[in-house]
């Protein structure tokens, strides 16, 4: 098929805070150098910020450098933390409040703001428009396109129209090829570029596995006289890790009093657990009974529903980031810093890094080989290095002493060693090699939701305002369709039923085989990408949907 095709100067992948940060950079450095650049930023969302989720506590370093005057500008960002606590859950009705004077340095959050990062985002499209901007909402980066050397050039956006048998329908439209001197790629966690792109240039080679984290939030309106704007509450323990025997698993969660009498509140659920009964849908559902929660949500509505996986595996788990003709930034690469539990500041800092180095590769008329030591040195000298560096052995204490254990090493690592102890922890065991089989693991049973605190999957789906074309090819490919049933490997229980959080993989009876069958229900997809981390056999791979499908999320 021959394609049209359009050149830019530089293509962003995603409008997420690296990729708007990034394109911004550039224009800001095009007016400041008064030499022209061209920029495009390719969202798959059906606008932007459709699929922005975070807590989040917002930490303003790297928007100061790039926009210094952002009050003035309107960015919005109104809610300073006020005051923050973190509590021990031990059951379901016990809590106990930690000393402030007890926790690591880098939970302190001063300084910072609870924030929707989606609005955030939505905002900085506004400002790269202004600044000459081109960006496309609405169309997946299906492919990645190459040059005869063997370098990057630009991408394919993926066709749309196209019918669940693979037939073109009325509505066919072929996707476009878009090239470019450079490409950034700042797709989010797990981008599904991203992932291509470090196993072909082998960007991963010497580093630990990417560690993950699933994400599970709400939004909820709450009574006017519950509501203490500026709290921020984080929890460790209950439900996940109490008792580690049964869940084998850690996280932990979060509570954040935004503006207009709204609460975001979540659980994190470490994609490292065993027990393939555990479901972190159903431990976030369990999660709000906790009085230190529920206080806030009796008499309260909750009004928005999401879930999103986060790279957390740190400096040890960061692929080389560049690569010819282009790099990955942002979540795309792992620049989250665990230890805060804060990626946003990390991924638009990488998008100015990346920015600053293109530039002056495409207008010294440099060797584009150039932009990865530029880049690279650019970044060990910057403080995100340095704070990925100090925090790096928050991680992997979590996951080899737990919760606890692992927040006492932090403590001493960070508050009595600044991070410069003598040594490296390392993490190599990837998450998705974690699970035993079911046979190995007591089962876990969870009780119905109760419709005031708690719901079910379908409910909360409802709430993420989830569309797919539906008469499109499943973009939830299984390698081997029989892996989930075959009975010839260790059993599993087929774990994708229960760590999806949107109720996408059923086990069903067919009818017509008179056997048991993996129903994919691809229309409720959240692209959370858990099932793309997590599947034992590493047999569900997620690929981009039409353009403009999955979540709609107004302001999470």
């Amino acid at each position: 098929m021959v394609r049209e095709s359009m050149a830019f100067d530089v293509i962003i992948i995603g409008a997420g805070p690296a990729g708007l940060s990034a394109a911004c950079r550039l224009m800001q450095l095009s007016a400041e150098m008064n030499k022209k650049i061209s920029v495009c930023v390719v969202e798959k969302g059906s606008e932007v910020g459709a699929h922005i989720l975070s807590g989040a506590v917002f930490e303003p370093t790297a928007l100061t450098e790039l926009f210094p005057d952002w009050k003035e500008k309107g960015a919005p960002i109104h809610t300073a933390v006020k005051e923050d606590s973190i509590y021990i859950l031990g059951s379901q009705q016990h809590a106990k409040k930690i000393p402030a004077f007890l926790i690591p340095k880098t939970m302190h959050n001063q300084g910072n703001y609870i924030i929707s990062l989606g609005n955030l985002c939505r905002w900085l499209a506004e400002q790269a428009e202004a600044l000459g901007v081109e960006i496309f909402p609405g169309f997946a980066a299906q492919d990645i396109l190459f040059d005869s050397a063997g370098g990057v050039k630009g991408i394919l956006i993926g066709d749309m129209g196209i019918s669940s048998s693979g037939k073109k329908k009325a509505s066919f439209m072929p996707g476009m090829e878009l090239h470019a001197k450079f490409t950034l790629f700042a797709e989010g966690c797990r981008g599904n570029l991203g992932k291509q792109l470090i196993q072909h240039f082998n960007l991963d080679q010497g580093k630990n596995p990417q560690h993950y984290g699933l994400g599970i939030k709400e939004l909820w309106d709450i009574d006017p006289k519950k509501h203490r704007q500026g709290l921020v509450v984080h929890t460790i323990g209950w439900p996940l890790s109490w008792p580690m025997a049964e869940k084998g698993s850690t996280g932990g969660g979060f509570l954040y009093h935004l503006e207009n009498n709204q609460v975001a509140l979540g659980l994190i659920t470490d994609l490292s657990y065993s027990n393939p009964s555990l479901d972190p849908y159903e431990e976030f559902q369990r999660y709000k009974h906790n009085p230190v929660i529920k206080q806030y949500l009796e008499g309260g509505k909750r009004v928005a529903y999401g879930a999103r996986a986060l790279a957390k595996g740190g400096l040890q788990s960061l692929p080389e980031m560049t690569f010819p003709g282009g790099l990955l930034i942002g979540c795309d690469a792992g620049t989250m810093n665990g230890a805060k539990i804060k990626g946003s500041h990390t991924a638009m800092k990488s998008g100015l890094l990346a920015a600053e180095a293109v530039f002056k590769v495409i207008y010294d008329g440099a060797e584009k080989d150039t932009a990865s030591s530029l880049f690279n040195d650019a970044l060990r000298s910057s403080w995100l290095y340095k704070e990925l560096y100090q925090q790096r052995n928050f991680g992997p204490a979590m996951h080899k002493f737990g919760n606890l254990v692992g927040a006492a090493f932090a403590y001493l690592d960070l508050n009595i060693f600044n991070g410069k102890l003598p040594f490296t922890l390392q993490d190599k065991k990837p998450d998705h090699a974690q699970l035993k089989p079911a046979s190995q693991c007591p089962a876990i049973v969870y009780q119905k939701p109760d419709g005031v605190i708690s719901f079910d999957r379908l409910n909360s789906v409802f709430l993420s305002n989830t569309h797919h074309e539906e008469d499109q090819p499943c973009h939830l490919h299984l390698i081997d369709p029989d892996i989930p049933l075959r009975n010839t490997l260790p059993t599993f229980d087929e774990p994708a039923q229960r760590y999806c959080p949107a109720g996408v993989y059923e086990i069903v009876d067919d009818t017509t085989s008179k056997r048991k069958r993996l129903q994919i229900n691809s229309q409720n997809c959240l692209h959370c990408k858990t099932c793309d981390i997590k599947d034992p056999a590493q047999n569900i791979v997620w690929v981009t949907p039409e353009g403009s499908g999955g979540p709609n999320y107004p302001n999470m």
